[in-house]
């Protein structure tokens, strides 16, 4: 009977967690008021700003989204890229700099995890200094 209570609560547990993330998926779908989701936003400036890459921008990139755990690191950096796009197509920027992806990077980090943005820059001596007022 132990054995069968402890495996409900396991598939529970385990349903729960999924149908949470499927969930934060889902609302992210979901039209916004101007008609497109945040991931149609995402995907916009992604491809807005494709041509202002350079190489040394996307090695930056993937210095930044280093410490985000393997499964989850493409969508870290799909949406880190789309909003580094956003910020260096609205500055009118001949290419994406690294201040550009500094300021991205500090934008798209949700806020609970700050503490450990601000812990991964000062480990890789980066200076985030002119944008300090962005973190909360």
């Amino acid at each position: 009977m132990n054995t069968i209570a402890f495996w409900t609560f396991l598939l529970l547990g385990s349903m729960c967690i999924g149908g949470f993330f499927m969930m934060r998926k889902f609302l992210k779908v979901l039209p916004k008021a101007d008609g497109k989701s945040k991931l149609d936003w995402q995907n916009y400036w992604v491809e807005a700003s494709r041509h202002l890459w350079t190489d040394e921008a996307k090695a930056f990139l993937d210095q930044l989204v280093e410490p985000v755990p393997g499964p989850f690191r493409d969508i870290a950096k799909h949406s880190i890229a789309a909003e580094i796009g956003k910020i260096a197509v609205e500055d009118n920027a001949t290419e994406v700099s690294r201040d550009h992806c500094i300021k991205g990077y500090i934008i798209a980090t949700p806020k609970r995890d700050n503490k450990f943005l601000v812990k991964f820059l000062e480990k890789n001596k980066i200076d985030y200094s002119p944008y300090q007022h962005l973190i909360k």
